[in-house]
């Protein structure tokens, strides 16, 4: 319990502390100042007198488990015993990764009443964390004092990878609008057996329609066939120090981990099994392929408090950590980023040895700035030609042609491949998954 003087106690006290100061030109202002100061003094004592007496009970709601870069919400509510309006402050001890949206939070209670107040939290690193205490202050009756109380509470919360997109997605799912998110209406599997019938959506070909159906159900009704299940899909994570990198406010690896999350979730809709292995220098985390709503809990508790380390990426460790886990053919989807020539090579080395055994895919994250630099002499360009100089558009040029040579390489070694900046990898990655099942090419 503390009791903290307002501004208007000081104002009151600024009033015989003028009277004092002019004390030693007129001696008889002495009585009066004392009379005042005792005056103040003991309506000062009166009004704290009001504050012994705590009407004020906290209570905070809060998720278990936190999305990084979202807004989470955190509901505190307040219950007042006293038989006047209150009017309070609120704050929360929060961990220095997590970023509150407004801080302190005021509300007005009735008198014998409750109020509710929601405030938002913003991760910007993924683990295990925990609120601390809650803080309330609120008035005396004459406003001269304010009482600060401290609840002592701890609440545990995980912060995970993105888990709000997969409900976004499962939302999509059952209005049947998959294709709102990653067209993965026209990416249906091939004629292989029936699966449902369903409403049609804009993208699907007229020879799905079933006419029959159509005619009975009085609207257009498609049929769809499903893809083949029981496949298998092994992400492996690049945790080394070029995955440090941010786009967006976050990391590279948060945004390839956040991908996996999705692809996961979709895989495990489709009847595939899914898995992951994190590596940088060594084998940071294994999460053996296991299908259904299983495969996304089992990844996630695997990898949330998982983070880039300052170390350089060893190939060879993860791939040999590949052949002795997984011996059924898989689509093997490596996440990582290379900016030098030693890394390409060994890159490319590792990854031309897969096709044959697994089907690879390699993920890239392309530099929307760099690429920026490089099309700045180029009609409709977005950066001032005057600002740089040409040893910088030279050197973001060679960059974006090097990157593209990576790629090439890739390509020509059997290698699946997708350059896309980091804030689209997610549905580039769900669209290209759906893609390889459709062409049936695992």
């Amino acid at each position: 319990m503390k009791f903290v003087p307002t501004s208007r106690l000081v104002a009151l006290l600024v009033v015989p502390l003028g009277l004092a100061a002019a004390t030693p030109f007129v001696p008889t202002l002495t009585k009066t100042m004392v009379a005042l100061d005792a005056a103040i003094f003991a309506l000062a004592l009166m009004d704290a007198l009001t504050l012994l007496r705590n009407p004020l009970s906290l209570h905070r709601r809060v998720p278990r488990v936190l999305s990084l870069g979202r807004d989470n919400p955190v509901t505190l509510e307040v219950r007042s015993q006293a038989k006047r309006p209150l009017r309070v402050w609120l704050k929360d001890d929060v961990p220095d990764s997590v970023e509150p949206s407004q801080q302190p939070l005021q509300l007005t209670l009735p008198a014998l009443g409750r109020a509710e107040v929601v405030y938002h939290l913003r991760p910007t690193r993924r683990g295990a964390y925990e609120l601390g205490d809650q803080h309330a202050r609120y008035a005396s009756v004459l406003g001269l004092w304010m009482r600060q109380i401290r609840r002592a509470t701890r609440d545990p919360i995980r912060v995970y990878p993105d888990v709000r997109a997969v409900r976004t997605y499962d939302l999509l799912a059952k209005q049947n609008r998959e294709a709102l998110l990653a067209r993965a209406a026209r990416l249906r599997g091939g004629e292989n057996e029936f699966e449902r019938l369903r409403d049609h959506l804009r993208d699907d070909p007229y020879r799905a329609i079933d006419w029959k159906a159509t005619a009975r159900r009085q609207r257009l009704t498609v049929k769809e066939y499903q893809k083949e299940r029981d496949q298998t899909v092994i992400c492996l994570l690049d945790c080394g120090r070029l995955m440090t990198a941010e786009s967006d406010g976050i990391s590279h690896f948060d945004h390839a981990l956040n991908a996996s999350l999705m692809l996961a979730h979709v895989a495990a809709r489709t009847g595939d099994q899914v898995g992951l292995l994190a590596f940088d220098h060594r084998v940071r985390a294994f999460s053996p392929p296991a299908s259904g709503a299983r495969a996304t809990r089992q990844l996630i508790n695997a990898v949330y408090d998982l983070h880039p380390e300052l170390v350089e990426t060893d190939y060879g460790c993860a791939f040999e950590a590949l052949e002795q886990r997984m011996r059924k053919r898989a689509l093997v989807v490596m996440f990582t980023q290379v900016v030098d020539d030693v890394g390409e090579r060994a890159l490319v080395r590792h990854m031309r040895a897969l096709p044959g055994r697994h089907l690879p895919l390699c993920v890239l994250f392309r530099d929307d700035d760099i690429q920026a630099l490089a099309d700045a002499a180029l009609p409709g360009g977005k950066v001032d030609l005057k600002s740089l100089s040409l040893h910088e558009q030279a050197a973001a040029a060679e960059t974006v042609l090097w990157r593209e040579r990576v790629v090439g390489r890739l390509k020509t070694s059997g290698v699946f491949t997708l350059h896309t900046p980091a804030a689209k990898l997610t549905p580039a990655l769900v669209n290209r998954y759906l893609e390889i099942k459709a062409r049936q090419l695992l």
